[in-house]
């Protein structure tokens, strides 16, 4: 079953590689088409990472066997905006049914761009 998960995995990462390359290069000779290519991936990169902290804060895949009757699942999401440099993004706050589960991607309350920056930055940065 892990074996199945990961080559699904490994398909669906090719794949947006290819879509990503291709609307990357369509949108090359467009500023504006750019901002918005890369607004759209920072919403859903923002949004996925956020989905994959829950997953490991709960320790099981949504819809999966694993968590009936724990005591605990997903309970929907809160929505935020947030500014950055390519437009105004919505994140999605996921929750759980205990309310026991805190985000640690973005500060609570921030609603503009330089945090999710900085910890791009910060992260791809070669240290010295």
């Amino acid at each position: 079953m892990i074996g199945l998960n990961k080559k699904i995995h490994t398909e669906r990462r090719t794949s947006f590689m290819n879509d990503f390359t291709k609307n990357i290069a369509q949108a090359l000779f467009n500023q504006d088409k750019i901002n918005d290519l890369l607004r759209k991936e920072l919403q859903q990169a923002v949004n996925d990472l956020l989905e994959a902290e829950l997953t490991a804060f709960l320790g099981y895949d949504p819809y999966a066997r694993d968590g009936w009757n724990t005591g605990n699942s997903r309970n929907g999401a809160c929505f935020r905006k947030v500014d950055t440099q390519f437009g105004e993004i919505e994140i999605q706050v996921p929750r759980d049914r205990n309310g026991l589960f805190h985000q640690h991607t973005l500060p609570d309350y921030k609603q503009h761009a330089d945090v999710l920056e900085n910890m791009i930055i910060k992260r791809f940065t070669p240290k010295a």
